[in-house]
């Protein structure tokens, strides 16, 4: 999906004239929303902590509408970030949207994880996306009297064992966001957390145990994991003026499985039931 030079689903031209930063913007959900913004026609800004990444989105986004600028950065560094925002500033003269979409965990029982394995995902997940959005507000969007802020956090919220760091640090982003919705509402500013479930991303396919992979689909209500497009459009729609009534809330997009772990009816009950559907997602032997 990432070759394509105009969106699949919104105008041309939607987002001409606004600039968004978006971290993490090396690969995933990243790349594809930092692309699609582009498509639109805005001025992106990508970062993330590896050159090569950022270089490949730069070469996919080459030739579309808007543009793909990039720099090297730890958002876990307060200097490297006040650097950052007054570098976009200076070149761009504003700031219409900030998309926290860095971050990172890694799969591992709660008695097995350290305290510095612990402190390093709530540095990544919680302080950098702090950092950011700090940053962001106090240098553009209360100077210039708006700017959105849409910070990707997890589903399924009702716990996710193996990823209790992950998921404590996630909790913390969307309260914040919560709270910085009524408390920078007075500056025009709008924050929304934005929860993702199972994504076919490939740090999902190849970063993590081959048996999760595997069982995946199965987890999700409706049969198949996400597409990184598919976040890619959701933060073009709040971007857009269609996105300007939403704040201090958390949209989750993940198929249903925030609700329910797996397919219904389960398999028990279809092959009692006779359901067809769920005999044909039945694992055949």
């Amino acid at each position: 999906m990432t070759g394509r030079s105009h969106s699949q689903i919104f105008k041309p031209g939607l987002l001409e004239g606004q600039v968004c930063v978006v971290s993490g913007a090396g690969s995933g959900l990243g790349r594809e929303t930092a692309l699609e913004l582009a498509r639109l026609g805005a001025s992106v800004v990508g970062c993330g902590r590896r050159e090569e990444p950022l270089a490949e989105t730069a070469e996919l986004a080459a030739g579309m509408p808007g543009s793909f600028d990039r720099e090297v950065m730890d958002i876990r560094d307060e200097e490297a970030v006040d650097r950052f925002f007054d570098g976009v500033l200076e070149r761009h003269g504003r700031i219409d949207v900030l998309v926290n979409n860095a971050g990172g965990q890694f799969l591992a029982p709660a008695e097995t994880i350290t305290p510095k394995g612990f402190r390093t995902v709530i540095e990544l997940n919680v302080q950098g996306t702090w950092l950011m959005t700090h940053a962001a507000a106090t240098k553009a969007f209360i100077p210039q009297g708006g700017g959105k802020v849409l910070s990707v956090t997890l589903s399924p919220h009702h716990g996710m064992p193996g990823m209790v760091h992950s998921g404590a640090a996630r909790a913390a982003v969307e309260n914040m966001m919560r709270t910085l919705a009524v408390e920078w509402a007075r500056f025009g500013i709008k924050t929304c957390a934005l929860a993702a479930g199972q994504f076919a991303t490939e740090t999902l396919l190849t970063k993590y145990p081959q048996v999760v992979v595997d069982n995946l689909e199965r987890s999700i209500p409706i049969g198949r994991a996400g597409r990184a497009e598919e976040m890619a459009w959701l933060v073009a729609y709040l971007a857009s003026p269609a996105g300007d009534f939403f704040s201090g809330t958390t949209i989750t997009i993940d198929g249903a499985r925030d609700n329910w772990a797996g397919p219904w009816p389960p398999e028990s009950i279809a092959s009692e039931s006779g359901d067809p559907v769920a005999e044909e997602r039945r694992p055949k032997e």
